[in-house]
């Protein structure tokens, strides 16, 4: 695997460098060679955060991980990874699509199943036309990290969604 790490607001010594690459050099069971692993660590205050990025034929695998440690933020990471590859897995052989960047022993070996995917819930609510700006005020009235909504310029199903950094993103259909 080739590793490519990068610092923001942090210095990658040689310490994290090999933290990095002996806790994601575990993924080298799962990939060919020349799979590319993109490593970003940043600090924001007293936010450690990791970022990887792994290409693979058509689709990303990513995670993000904050911790108050770098550390820990990369033992985090790690886990997520592999739980990410595991779903991933599932879908390449149920589709029988083929492997790309995985190795092919990685995908043969029968794994445990996966928790089925269960809606528990279902609710049903009525949505008045409002503006993105008014969706996102009754979003942080309900303390939601979402909010679903009729657009009343597009008179389309929208959705606003709170960001990092106390930010907002508008999700709208594309047909």
């Amino acid at each position: 695997m080739k590793f490519t790490i990068s610092g923001k607001n942090i210095e990658v010594t040689d310490g994290l460098r090999t933290a990095v690459t002996d806790k994601l050099g575990k993924l080298e069971r799962y990939f060919t060679p020349e799979t590319e692993i993109i490593v970003t660590l940043s600090v924001e205050k007293e936010r450690q955060k990791i970022e990887v990025t792994i290409p693979v034929k058509g689709n990303i695998i990513r995670s993000e991980q904050v911790s108050n440690d770098m550390y820990v933020s990369i033992d985090l990471v790690e886990e997520v990874i592999e739980r990410q590859l595991r779903k991933y897995k599932e879908k390449i052989v149920d589709k029988h699509q083929s492997g790309g960047n995985f190795k092919k022993e990685f995908l043969e070996k029968e794994s445990e199943p996966l928790e089925e995917v269960k809606i528990i819930r279902t609710k049903h609510f009525g949505m008045k036309p409002m503006y993105p700006e008014d969706a996102c005020v009754q979003m942080e009235l309900l303390g939601h990290s979402f909010f679903v909504f009729c657009n009343a310029e597009t008179e389309q199903v929208n959705v606003v969604y709170k960001r990092k950094g106390n930010t907002y993103g508008l999700i709208e259909p594309e047909y």
